[in-house]
């Protein structure tokens, strides 16, 4: 297997193992703003907004994952070597896209769906990770979990809250 950065295979395994789409876009966002230059129309940058439609999706705003995977479609659909570098294959990635693109149009209930990877090493890593962690690549969200579902709604933001007044009073002052 090629070396990877870490927060992209937690990416992946959050994504088809738990699938926490939220935990994906946590991870690489985090990856994207310290290790990047943060450009918004990078393959992090797609990444991230494929697994926010996700998540979207799976929570029945059609309108956000609408925006968002239609934003990611924009990012990805041009970034074949850099897909291919990430063990990602390109054309059954953008037509993935383009399929969750219609089912949304279409008002069709989310299904999971799997990002196709080329490198069967990364595969079978990500495989073996989420067997450590108990549970299993691949299978469909479990749409009876509040905490997956809302996870956006039940995190502790006192922490960016904080900071959002820190940054205003310093402002301010």
């Amino acid at each position: 297997m090629k070396n990877y950065d870490q927060a992209y295979l937690d990416y992946l395994i959050h994504f088809h193992g738990d699938r926490d789409y939220f935990e994906c876009h946590e991870v690489l966002e985090e990856y994207w703003k310290e290790y990047t230059a943060q450009e918004k129309d990078s393959v992090w940058a797609g990444l991230i907004q494929f697994a926010t439609g996700m998540y979207h999706y799976r929570r029945g705003n059609l309108r956000g994952a609408a925006k968002s995977i239609h934003q990611a479609h924009g990012k990805l659909n041009t970034k074949t070597n850099q897909l291919a570098a990430l063990g990602i294959e390109h054309d059954a990635f953008i037509q993935t896209i383009i399929e969750t693109e219609s089912a949304i149009a279409a008002t069709t209930p989310y299904q999971s769906v799997m990002i196709p990877l080329t490198d069967s090493g990364l595969e079978s890593y990500c495989k073996h990770e989420c067997a450590r962690k108990g549970f299993a690549w691949g299978e469909p969200s479990d749409l009876s979990n509040p905490e997956l579902i809302n996870r956006h709604t039940l995190r502790d933001r006192s922490e960016v809250i904080a900071l959002r007044q820190k940054a205003l009073r310093e402002k301010n002052n």
